[in-house]
């Protein structure tokens, strides 16, 4: 056997050893009861642990140096499996498994003070989590020579910088300064139309979610929808898990959640099979992933031509009067809020910004954990004009931080912006795509992201796709147009 195809053997059983704790995490946030915390903290920990080894492990250097790639593939493979290894021979043993554990322990104290609305509760367990992740981050700093946060937001989206996004974020901070006040001027100068109340039964919205799911092409004979207490997509490209979350008065949440997951899912399930666990193989990065699910949710589903198709969907199923302008202002209304998940499109960033801009001071020290929620109140008030009642809709409404994600928030905004860049040049591309949506068609979408977007794995990075799919990098400006279309005309 040649070096190159030892790696390829070796780089697969790590990827069996990342799914058996990618499903092992579905269980704990879908199955799991309570008291079974500890014990999943442990084998999530074992399990990082025997990854981290594998990977870390002098064979895999040795093979590094004396691997041939043949193909452009099989050379964006080996550099893949180069950075792996770079980060995980920095890393010691010992603070990969102590900071899985302190993850699964503070995500756990985390569920209940939420609830609560109690971050003393979670307060000791957070400081753990960070000051690990800080000392990850300069390790790996050190190693990929790379500022401390540059190096964790790389594990989520390589090829972006603080500096890039806080470049990003800052053009759209003045962005939105103008055009939040005018389109909340122009959204309370039209006639307001409400959906009809509830009851909307659960078992009538998951028959709904499944049935727009598969139309988007999720494949259910590899997937499954279960509840937790967050949306999320988890599992394998051929055993997709999602969840979502219902509630009785309101069908739109667990909808549209299901449907952002279901783009996750497309991509997880359109990944070139041909290098099914190699890091070519998987998804080019965090920013990405969320372009495909928000390209789904926000620039399809809930455009005029499908919202449209999806009003007397609605209507039939519940046995109510659901309007499009009732959809409409449900769905695009612009209203400054507390919490992030249920943001709409416009002010979601300014969440993200809030989030980016603390957590890099968490990482620095410049921020204490004690103050995080003070500060959380302070940032979002300056961005929004708001203030959090309580701190479950302030600092404690995300899992991220408390399970040890830290730099992965960006991922959201830059997704939201290339899904808008994505779109327009699939518009172009497409004339007749709206036609499609409103049949409730997305083959011709799905057709065009998976040439150009899925079937790529991570042979390229976040520009350089966008770059080859669209005809340049990441411009923001197709965001702002976007949202001035919807919003501000």
């Amino acid at each position: 056997m040649n070096a190159y195809a030892a790696l390829e053997q070796k780089f697969a059983r790590i990827a069996c050893l990342n799914e058996a704790s990618s499903m092992l995490g579905w269980d704990a946030s879908a199955m799991m009861p309570e008291g079974g915390a500890e014990a999943r903290g442990e084998q999530l920990a074992t399990l990082a642990g025997l990854a981290h080894e594998f990977l870390s492990a002098p064979d895999i250097g040795e093979a590094l140096a004396a691997a041939r790639p043949e193909t452009d593939w099989q050379e964006a493979n080996v550099g893949l499996m180069r950075e792996a290894h770079i980060r995980a021979t920095a890393l010691p043993r010992e603070l990969v498994e102590a900071s899985v554990r302190a993850g699964r322990a503070c995500e756990s104290i985390w569920r209940q003070a939420r609830k609560d609305g109690d971050f003393a509760a979670v307060r000791v367990a957070l400081g753990e989590v960070v000051a690990l992740t800080r000392e990850s981050a300069g390790i790996l700093g050190k190693a990929l020579d790379l500022a401390p946060y540059d190096a964790l937001m790389s594990q989520y989206q390589r090829g972006i910088t603080a500096a890039d996004a806080e470049a990003i974020f800052t053009r759209y901070e003045g962005f939105l300064k103008d055009a939040l006040p005018r389109a909340e001027a122009l959204q309370a100068a039209r006639t307001k139309e409400e959906l009809p109340p509830g009851p909307y039964p659960e078992a009538v919205q998951e028959a709904l979610a499944r049935k727009l799911a598969a139309a988007a092409g999720l494949k259910f004979s590899s997937a499954r929808l279960d509840r937790s207490a967050h949306p999320f997509c988890g599992g394998t490209p051929t055993d997709i898990r999602i969840t979502t979350r219902y509630d009785e008065a309101d069908f739109a949440s667990a909808l549209m959640g299901v449907l952002h997951e279901t783009g996750h899912a497309l991509y997880e399930q359109n990944l070139p099979a041909a290098f099914r666990r190699q890091p070519v193989g998987e998804a080019a990065g965090m920013a990405v992933h969320e372009s495909q699910s928000l390209i789904v949710e926000m620039q399809a589903v809930r455009s005029d031509a499908f919202l449209g198709h999806l009003a007397p969907l609605l209507t039939e199923a519940f046995g109510k009067t659901i309007t499009l302008g009732g959809l409409k202002n449900r769905l695009r209304r612009v209203q400054r809020s507390f919490i992030r998940v249920e943001a709409d499109e416009m002010t979601y960033p300014a969440h993200v910004l809030l989030r980016f801009r603390l957590e890099q001071a968490l990482l620095s020290g410049d921020l204490a954990v004690a103050d995080l929620p003070g500060a959380w109140n302070d940032g979002l008030h300056s961005l929004l004009g708001i203030t959090p009642p309580d701190d479950r809709q302030g600092c404690l409404q995300d899992i991220h931080w408390y399970d040890g994600a830290i730099g992965y928030f960006p991922s959201y905004t830059l997704g939201a912006m290339a899904a808008a860049q994505l779109m327009a040049a699939a518009r172009r591309a497409l004339p007749d795509l709206d036609d499609g949506f409103a049949r409730g068609d997305f083959s011709g979408l799905s057709g065009w992201l998976a040439r150009h977007v899925h079937g790529l794995g991570s042979s390229l990075g976040y520009n350089e796709i966008l770059a080859a799919a669209t005809g340049e990098a990441l411009n923001p400006a197709h965001f702002e147009a976007h949202l001035t279309a919807r919003y501000l005309t």
